[in-house]
């Protein structure tokens, strides 16, 4: 049986000035399924962040402004499986179950966020988790973890290993309105703490990808308690 490997793809992969770069992504991705069953969650990216904040300046509560995230994302889940043609579940899965059963099929799987309240980060740590893949990759629009902003702070340091307990101390300063989460959030650390999944931010780059997935030090690592 071909180990399970969870991406969440940063919503960025799918701008439309991007187009040509979905298309690699696509032919990666079925190189890759040769040897592993890829899992992949699509974030929302620039679109989804265009319609919340259109929808909250109208009124929409924060629920609502989920629930449009999410299907955009969705939206974009269905790009990369047009992309990827009949290599892929023909269809995003939107509860955990239909996400098992897309799984058992052997195909890649693309999806995008489950449940209003939940990042793309979160979902992707549950869908992990239901389906006890080997590894959560989460590939974002920065290179792993620092201790600030880098796009803010210059002398931002990375880490190439944090301790989950102290990414979640850098976490707790997050906001957590529609559209406004980054790289991980407290619901998907619980999650990768109680299961034990092993997790890796990474830049959200194609030889950047291949190298996590060959078990290569890249980004940065998450350790586990014991």
């Amino acid at each position: 049986m071909k180990k399970k490997l969870v991406i969440k793809l940063s919503g960025k992969v799918f701008a439309i000035e991007e187009t040509k770069k979905l298309k690699d992504y696509a032919t990666f991705f079925v190189k890759k399924s040769k040897i592993c069953q890829p899992i992949i969650i699509a974030g929302g990216g620039k679109i989804a962040r265009y319609f919340i904040n259109h929808a909250r300046s109208s009124g929409a509560d924060e629920s609502t402004l989920d629930e449009l995230g999410i299907e955009i994302s969705r939206l974009n889940a269905r790009l990369l499986i047009y992309a990827l043609k009949g290599k892929a579940y023909p269809h995003p899965p939107t509860n955990l179950t239909e996400v098992k059963l897309a799984v058992d099929s052997g195909l890649i799987v693309v999806t995008g966020g489950l449940h209003p309240g939940q990042s793309t980060n979160a979902t992707a740590a549950l869908i992990a988790e239901k389906v006890h893949a080997t590894e959560f990759l989460n590939a974002t629009d920065v290179d792993g973890i620092y201790d600030s902003d880098p796009n803010k702070n210059k002398n931002a340091k990375k880490f190439k290993r944090i301790e989950l307990k102290n990414l979640r101390n850098l976490l707790v300063h997050e906001d957590s309105v529609a559209g406004g989460y980054d790289l991980m959030d407290i619901v998907a650390l619980k999650v990768i703490e109680r299961s034990k999944i092993k997790t890796r931010i990474i830049k959200s780059d194609i030889k950047t990808i291949e190298k996590a997935m060959k078990g290569l030090s890249t980004g940065t690592e998450i350790i586990l308690p014991n």
